[in-house]
């Protein structure tokens, strides 16, 4: 209900949102625009080429972008635990996580989801893959289950602002962070790095693994082909420890005292 009433407020001034959703489209290109300079000096990244590292691009992208248009709100939680506000949503008869993830919601975010999917079809039609039905099938899979890890990670994030009040760059630094380095392929940095976003933070499921294994390429570590197929169940298991992390930073919420 409350991220309807946002949409219709933002529907409201149509021009505007046309204007907003197209500024956050071309605001996001840029990124892809600086992969583009650096392959016109070089014809392979770490033996990836153009097509294969947009695909990279193509899938962190669209996953980050849908759970920043779901649940980017969330980073805006400090400012309500700063302030107090948020004592105006224990008292609705709605879950506060909800309630947060929708507060001020931003159609606008379509912008990066549009432009994360063009990168990716542009990248599949260009890629030299034999498509068979488990690849076609693993990029969907990967997109969805991708979003649920990012959406983890932005909750966690909130939930830390509890404690902290005023981490909003540090949750950035692993939402916005954490996309910018997946554009990137895993060969390209040190392997306590892929470790790190592998085993630590799992990002490295939302496609370094399922697009290694969908582009033949093998991953640093040397792990087994079958962990390609495991980004639902890392999804989940992120979103569970996100929920206990939640529900843990709730608790400790002790208002202003004013």
């Amino acid at each position: 209900m409350i991220a309807g009433m946002w949409v219709r407020s933002t529907m409201a001034y149509r021009a505007s949102f046309a204007m907003t959703t197209f500024g956050n489209f071309a605001a996001t290109f840029f990124d892809f625009v600086a992969i583009m300079l650096m392959f016109s000096r070089v014809d392979m990244l770490a033996g990836w080429t153009l097509p294969e590292v947009a695909f990279l691009y193509g899938l962190s992208g669209t996953a980050f972008g849908l759970a920043d248009l779901v649940i980017g709100s969330m980073e805006r939680l400090g400012r309500r635990v700063r302030d107090g506000t948020l004592d105006t949503l224990l008292v609705r008869p709605a879950p506060v996580l909800a309630q947060v993830a929708a507060d001020q919601f931003a159609l606008r975010r379509l912008g990066r989801v549009t432009q994360g999917a063009l990168v990716l079809g542009w990248a599949v039609s260009r890629l030299d893959v034999d498509w068979t039905l488990p690849k076609l099938l693993l990029m969907p899979v990967a997109v969805l289950s991708g979003c649920g890890i990012f959406c983890a990670v932005f909750v966690t994030g909130a939930a830390f602002q509890f404690l902290a009040q005023d981490a909003a760059e540090v949750q950035n630094a692993f939402t916005y962070g954490g996309t910018t380095l997946l554009q990137y392929p895993p060969s390209v940095f040190a392997k306590e790095l892929v470790r790190g976003v592998t085993f630590v933070l799992p990002l490295a499921f939302v496609n370094w693994l399922p697009a290694s294994w969908i582009l033949g390429r093998p991953y640093p570590l040397d792990l087994p082909d079958w962990l390609a197929f495991t980004p639902p169940l890392v999804a989940v298991g992120c979103c569970a420890l996100a929920g206990l992390a939640w529900r843990a930073g709730l608790r400790s919420y002790r208002s202003t005292g004013s």
